[in-house]
């Protein structure tokens, strides 16, 4: 069955979260087994971006040389069976190591696919980036939700992750061996450094991603431990934090594109950092469970277009080949949010869960100005 080139890149996209999703929805079972607080478990989750900084120093190199479908092809079919393996790990210090390398093998092909989105969006003269990243959510919302369904029947975190594994390895060789690759964009400037340093341009869109990604980052690793020292649920009720943020951040993704065509980039930035802003707010504020669900659902509307608009930009700024704006749009990301894992966990230790919230209202008030630097320049070659 032929499947054209839009929408199988999406397929990578959806896979690429089924493969690597079922991970957050474990955390407090993983945190059991390893029997550590919440600041080791913050010290813990630095190993991955220490392992995706690695990579995105040198990735976009690896990219113009390998081709994108070259490392999806290699890089994805090996994600879901790391991702079964993070749920063996003896010990904190083993896996904390385990992560650095984990955080190499999930952000290579995420930076391949990213380029390859780019590449479709210029070839077809619309827009599929948010779309694509839509497909991501609906596939972390569905490993999300299974990871709920084996927390309720107490399946282990290597059991669950391990039977996922199972169908999504040939699925995944299926989808990314029929690839063919879109023709790279043209820029000005062709060649490609060595190191994918960021420019003061992508320093701006760095600082506008931030406040999202802050929160984005704090409700994945913390919203179910969050629920479960918050508020007297049983355990899965806990887990549907994931769901609801997942749930929202997918639909909104699934319309981004056709909002951002409308209304143009700017605005439709604006409007959902300001519902991020209120449905953090209603997390830090909640007087039950139900008040934080919809926090998290606004959150989940909110945080949805703070990546894809931004690699979309840097994608576009045309001073240099787009894989390494984008490697050094999302290494310098990483480096920012290097500690925030740690630092968070400390708060959560020292301040209380809710606090891990309450310190990042202000890096969201800020994304609200900075949306202006999403606009396109005038010479973008993608299609508005």
């Amino acid at each position: 069955m032929a499947i054209d080139r839009a929408l199988r890149i999406r397929a990578v996209f959806f896979l690429h979260a089924l493969a690597s999703g079922g991970l957050y929805a474990r955390v407090p079972a993983i945190q059991k087994l390893l029997g550590v607080d919440e600041a080791t478990l913050g010290l813990v989750f630095l190993g991955f971006p220490v392992g995706a900084i690695l990579i995105f120093l040198f990735g976009s190199r690896l990219i113009e040389v390998l081709g994108t479908r070259r490392i999806m092809v290699v890089c994805l079919p090996i994600l879901p069976v790391a991702t079964a393996l993070l749920g063996a790990m003896p010990n904190a210090q083993v896996l904390f190591a385990y992560f650095i390398a984990y955080g190499a093998l999930y952000s290579l092909p995420n930076m391949a696919m990213n380029i390859e989105a780019d590449r479709v969006e210029a070839a077809l003269g619309r827009r599929v980036m948010n779309s694509c990243h839509g497909l991501w959510s609906v596939g972390y919302l569905l490993a999300t939700l299974i990871g709920t369904l084996a927390e309720s029947v107490h399946f282990s975190p290597l059991l669950h992750m391990g039977l996922l594994a199972v169908p999504l390895v040939p699925a995944v060789l299926w989808i990314t061996l029929g690839i063919e690759p879109a023709p790279a964009r043209p820029h000005t400037q062709t060649a490609t450094q060595r190191l994918a340093l960021p420019t003061a341009a992508i320093l701006l869109l760095v600082t506008f991603t931030l406040g999202p990604s802050l929160l984005e980052g704090a409700l994945r690793n913390w919203s179910v431990i969050y629920m479960r020292d918050s508020f007297a649920a049983p355990s899965w009720v806990d887990t549907l934090t994931l769901p609801v943020f997942l749930a929202a951040h997918a639909i909104g993704r699934l319309n981004a594109d056709r909002l951002v065509m409308r209304f143009g980039v700017v605005p439709v930035a604006r409007w959902l950092t300001a519902v991020a802003l209120l449905g953090c707010a209603a997390v830090v504020l909640a007087p039950n469970l139900w008040v934080a669900l919809v926090g998290f659902l606004l959150v989940g509307v909110g945080v949805c277009t703070s990546y894809p608009l931004t690699t979309s930009a840097a994608a576009q700024i045309g001073d240099r080949p787009s894989s390494q704006n984008v490697a050094s749009l999302t290494f310098a990301t990483q480096v920012i949010l290097l500690g925030a894992p740690a630092v968070l966990g400390w708060v959560a230790t020292n301040w209380g869960i809710r606090n891990t919230f309450t310190v990042l209202l202000p890096a969201i008030a800020l994304s609200l100005w900075l949306a202006r630097y999403l606009a396109p320049k005038p010479s973008a070659s993608a299609p508005h």
